[in-house]
């Protein structure tokens, strides 16, 4: 089996109930932009050159909850954090929620897991995980 080192992530589709709502929230929390619709795709370009592509799902389709991680600069992660503040109802320091309003700091950096609208489960962290 051989590495390739040219392989890259781009993109992803992301099933929600509404694309606008979603990828509003999502841009906003971040700090990033919404683009340009795609025909039924709204997208949201992370500083990696990924793109998450929002589509609403028809509405007697479920949407399947995901998780989707985002590694921020340190100096970033407080802003992020005042507007997810802002934006969400409930957030965790940890994916089993056990330990609601509080951040953690695994790895030595801080982290935060909050849902999107649509139910999706979303971390914020600002060191990869193992370093």
């Amino acid at each position: 089996m051989s590495t390739h080192t040219s392989v890259e992530f781009n993109h992803t589709i992301v099933g929600v109930r509404d694309r606008e709502q979603s990828a509003a929230f999502l841009a906003r929390v971040l700090g990033l932009e919404v683009g340009a619709a795609w025909g039924p795709f709204l997208p949201v370009s992370t500083g990696n050159g990924v793109t998450l592509d929002f589509a609403t799902l028809p509405p007697h389709v479920e949407v399947t909850p995901q998780h989707y991680a985002f590694l921020v600069p340190e100096e970033a992660f407080d802003g992020i954090f005042a507007r997810i503040r802002e934006e969400c109802d409930e957030f965790w320091a940890d994916p089993a929620r056990s330990r609601p309003g509080q951040i953690n700091h695994n790895d030595g950096g801080r982290g935060v897991y909050f849902l999107d609208p649509s139910g999706h489960y979303l971390e914020v962290i600002t060191r990869s995980y193992g370093g």
